[in-house]
């Protein structure tokens, strides 16, 4: 089985090509063309401007995507329907439609947040990975902690009641003055920072539930960089401190919620999904607390690959085209 994989949930026109034998991924092709320097001028994505650079895109990624390929012989064509930007997601989803027409082929519609759990499985055999398992999705605007019974079966145990780790990065980012997006840049800081002197909260952390917030701690960077004078706000040695410090404090909030919910459901398996999971000092930490399950950092940011594998697990759930639209705000 090939199947052709679509994502325009954001800034990134994704598209990957896979073939499934005996439940087995091969990736045919990857290709994702990313818009961040369009928009770092801006410190964040603009939906209407990223959309009309899809659809420039789209027609381009597909070509390279396909190369080589007989697209005759694509079986299902999977696309993302949520959630996102709308605009984005709109312009994915009529190009997948357009498409699914002309090779009169089934069209799947993707949730993205699923989609990161999902592609965990691209190198794991479905019986490796026991059930119950929680999954951490750190994905944009989204930090959810998940409980999956089964693919498919789906129970949202905690969430972000306001800015998500993502966001926290991109805002902290913004205040310091080092661009979009914030996350990479605050963990290259943060790497040569080694430790830091700067006094930051841990939100929610101690608290019972499983309820994340990161609002609290982007206000405490804000409050304490307008206290600095400018000379020291401006220097190498307080920019990397306080990156430390920021990473430090999202970290510790992250497992210590993450663990303390793998423990109270007695789960069997730990899953992270997401672009924030691509940091290499969370990666790092995880796995000195607790074995977790993380895919490659090329697909925990946004790719088609996880489209097509979860559109591969719900091969079956073929709607007709019209009824296939953009849920900027779906759930999992």
């Amino acid at each position: 089985m090939k199947i052709l994989g679509i994502d325009t949930s954001c800034d990134d026109t994704c598209i990957a090509l896979l073939e499934v034998k005996d439940s087995h991924f091969k990736i045919l092709s990857n290709i994702v063309s990313s818009q961040a320097k369009l928009h770092a001028k801006y410190g964040g994505v603009y939906p209407f401007l990223a959309k009309r650079e899809h659809q420039k895109n789209l027609p381009l990624v597909f070509k390279k995507a396909v190369k080589g390929q007989d697209v005759s012989e694509i079986d299902l064509i999977s696309i993302t329907s949520g959630p996102g930007l709308e605009p984005c997601l709109w312009q994915g989803i009529n190009f997948a439609k357009d498409l699914a027409k002309k090779l009169r082929k089934p069209l799947i519609p993707v949730n993205h947040l699923e989609a990161h759990i999902l592609v965990n499985f691209i190198n794991q055999d479905r019986t490796s990975i026991k059930l119950p398992v929680l999954c951490l999705v750190v994905s944009g605007g989204h930090t959810q902690l998940i409980l999956m019974k089964a693919i498919g079966k789906y129970q949202l145990i905690g969430e972000t009641r306001d800015d998500a780790a993502g966001e926290c990065f991109d805002k902290v980012a913004r205040i310091l003055g080092l661009g979009y997006p914030g996350g990479p840049i605050i963990s290259k800081l943060a790497a040569k920072g080694k430790k830091s002197k700067i006094v930051l909260p841990r939100p929610m952390i101690n608290q019972k539930n499983y309820d994340f917030s990161f609002s609290g701690l982007k206000t405490a960077v804000l409050y304490n960089y307008r206290s600095q004078s400018p000379r020291i706000r401006k220097s190498k040695k307080y920019i990397q401190e306080m990156s430390f410090g920021v990473q430090q404090a999202i970290i510790d909030v992250l497992i210590n919620k993450t663990l303390k919910a793998a423990r109270d459901y007695r789960v069997k398996s730990v899953i992270l999904g997401g672009g924030v999971t691509a940091n290499n000092e969370l990666r790092k930490q995880f796995n000195k607390k607790f074995k977790v399950l993380v895919p490659s950092k090329i697909f925990c940011t946004d790719n088609a690959v996880m489209i097509g594998i979860a559109a591969f697990f719900h091969r079956t759930n073929i709607k007709p085209l019209k009824d296939i639209k953009a849920e900027a705000n779906l759930r999992i």
